[in-house]
């Protein structure tokens, strides 16, 4: 029965219950980090080949790899993004370990020497940024660190509210960019469609500085390889609609071979490569072109890409399915929470009642369960609903996970029913 229609005596006697069953959970000295999105060991030890790839330092022009040198990177990382992400090798510039870096890079960059020809953001007297919600934290906390207005724009099951979108973008000259995660969405796992895709690559922003930042971080992180999500490409989609300049796009091994030792890329017009590499040239005197090498080496293309990615599938997908599991077996029909089940990615937005996010968070970290903070999935960590909480599967054992999930199942019912009772 849905506990919205159960009596206040009936409220009253679950939640003696539910407390006793608390303090028993409390009790057993639980201490599980789910707060993060982070590979698991077992993940990690996927690419444990990498250790012994690339001892050749050459690469296939001639280049000795231990040296200075190599601005955009080496033409054979070029080529595995360019196929990655189905654009020219000539757009794609190799990066290090972490796209979150790169694009930390690009907001700097245009505070202090604008994009392309346009004025610098600092001498600007407002900079605002789109932000679909719920979302990416750290997409946040990048344009936040440099006093831009976040802006949150829904999300629907087919990505942004584009209507929005398309108003503010056009009607504002100081809004300049929008994060975007298109495929397997943080954390709620949803693709872009088609039509989405689209209104993307035909805005008419107000600003010749505007940009989408399109953070496509999990593009082959699926679990079922018969049956996943596909999205149309935008740099493709940019240039079909006279707009090649709108984008930058950002992707990276980080979540295929190592967390913390991967390489990145951006990509992006000719036009913006020009400017971005003129601004990257003070910056460093060339990229870790052998880690390069040993990504090569250890994948050689995007065939063993999507093998390795089947192996992490095979890890993950449990993880995912006990989680909505114990979501439908301890949640399911008692009208206290919703969620999605997502085809791929790293998470599960779960949505309390109204008002009970901050609570369950609280209740869980009490009984030893430390999960992402509420709120945090919104600019400046203000959940107008309170409701939104980011489950990450991903790192603990299955075990560890279980535990956890049972103690969530029992927070969402005893935060929702003081709820109930406080609103009688």
């Amino acid at each position: 029965m849905r506990y919205e229609n159960l009596s206040k005596a009936e409220l009253t006697i679950l939640l003696t219950e539910l407390e006793a069953n608390y303090a028993e959970a409390a009790g057993k000295g639980l201490k599980l980090d789910m707060s993060r999105g982070k590979p698991s060991p077992e993940q990690l030890d996927l690419s444990n080949g990498l250790f012994d790839a690339g001892k050749n330092y050459v690469s296939e022009d001639g280049t000795d790899c231990r040296n200075y040198g190599g601005l955009t990177g080496i033409m054979e990382a070029q080529n595995l993004f360019a196929e990655f992400m189905d654009v020219p090798a000539e757009n794609v510039i190799i990066n290090g370990n972490s796209s979150l870096t790169v694009m930390y890079d690009m907001i700097s960059r245009s505070m202090t020497h604008g994009v392309m020809e346009n004025p610098p953001w600092c001498r600007l007297e407002k900079i605002k940024f789109l932000c679909p919600v719920p979302g990416y934290d750290r997409h946040f906390s990048i344009t936040e660190h440099f006093g831009i207005e976040l802006i949150p724009v829904p999300m629907t099951e087919t990505g942004p509210a584009m209507d929005i979108v398309e108003k503010l973008v056009s009607e504002d000259a100081s809004v300049k960019g929008i994060w975007c995660v298109p495929k397997y969405s943080n954390p709620q796992g949803i693709s872009y469609s088609d039509e989405t895709v689209r209104r993307f690559a035909a805005l008419q922003p107000a600003a010749a500085d505007f940009r989408i930042y399109w953070d496509n971080a999990y593009s082959v992180h699926h679990f079922d390889e018969e049956d996943h999500d596909e999205i149309l490409n935008l740099f493709h989609e940019c240039e079909k609609a006279g707009h090649p300049d709108l984008i930058y796009i950002f992707c990276s091994f980080s979540k295929i071979s190592f967390a913390g030792a991967s390489i990145s890329a951006t990509i992006a017009s000719e036009a913006n490569l020009d400017f971005i590499k003129r601004l990257m040239v003070p910056q460093t005197i060339g990229p870790d072109k052998l880690n390069m090498l040993r990504h090569i080496d250890f994948f050689g293309n995007m065939a063993g890409v999507k093998a390795h990615m089947k192996k992490h599938a095979a890890i993950l997908w449990p993880k995912f399915a006990l989680v909505l599991d114990k979501l439908a077996q301890g949640i399911g029909g008692l009208g206290i929470g919703t969620w999605i089940t997502p085809k791929g990615g790293y998470f599960i937005s779960f949505e309390a009642m109204p008002g009970c996010a901050k609570a369950i968070i609280a209740l869980c970290k009490g009984a030893g369960v430390t999960m992402t903070d509420a709120g945090a999935t919104y600019p400046y960590r203000l959940d107008p609903n309170d409701s939104n909480i980011r489950i990450a599967p991903s790192f603990p054992t299955a075990d560890e996970l279980g535990q956890a999930m049972d103690l969530f199942v029992l927070c969402v019912k005893l935060a929702s029913v003081r709820k109930l009772l406080a609103d009688v």
